[in-house]
């Protein structure tokens, strides 16, 4: 699935590379030079995930990843450093600062990638583009379809996208400015209400094999997809 990448590099010439990569994966991408750029940047729309150089003007890398290990709505970012610094104690420390993988220039893109999809789907499962089966939903990311039973189910992209993300994170509430920005974005300007109306179309769509039961209301918070089988 497509995922906002924010990078963070002093070097035009690997912002336009990374840039470049990124969108011929079908991300999409934005960069900028330094930290405070960074920040005004995941402020006005936060990423998916981070790719950052560890020396750049100003704060540096490492800071920036402990600024925004200590913030709420960063807290989990997906960050990868894309580093010159080749020493193992550099890596160290950066790991330690809160990087979930450390990569060292000049790298391979492809490797990048793969190291990438490897964060992401363990940081953010509902970006993988495995198969998940779930209480007799089958959700292929890769076809965009659900199969419940022998029948398949129709839905829209947004449809789609909330119910992979329930998926993937069974049992769990989810308030609705979570669903919000998880499935719309955060740079997304929309009443809450908006994932009312796009349960229900969920719902609807699962009702003739009786799996909306699945998509349970917390009365007062939001939703969670049960993993029960209804027809159990």
């Amino acid at each position: 699935m497509t995922a906002h990448i924010l990078v963070v590099d002093p070097d035009p010439a690997i912002r336009r590379l990374l840039e470049l990569n990124l969108t011929n994966a079908g991300h999409d991408a934005v960069s900028c030079r330094d930290a405070e750029s960074a920040l005004v940047l995941a402020d006005d729309r936060l990423p998916d995930m981070l790719l950052l150089e560890w020396d750049l003007p100003g704060q540096s890398g490492e800071a920036l990843i402990r600024r925004l290990r200590a913030q709420p709505a960063t807290r989990d970012l997906p960050i990868i450093m894309v580093a010159a610094r080749t020493g193992e104690h550099d890596k160290i420390m950066a790991l330690e600062s809160g990087a979930d993988d450390y990569l060292t220039k000049p790298f391979n893109p492809r490797e990048l990638l793969a190291r990438m999809g490897a964060v992401l789907r363990r940081r953010m499962p509902h970006f993988s583009a495995d198969t998940v089966q779930m209480a007799g939903l089958r959700l292929d990311p890769g076809t965009q379809r659900v199969i419940a039973g022998a029948h398949r189910v129709s839905l829209g992209p947004v449809e789609f996208r909330l119910l992979n993300f329930l998926m993937h994170h069974p049992e769990r509430v989810h308030t609705r400015s979570q669903l919000l920005d998880k499935v719309w974005g955060s740079h997304a300007v929309l009443d809450e209400r908006t994932v009312d109306a796009h349960v229900g179309r969920l719902r609807n769509a699962l009702q003739p094999s009786g799996h909306q039961e699945h998509i349970e209301t917390v009365r007062g918070t939001g939703y969670r997809f049960v993993a029960w089988n209804a027809a159990a």
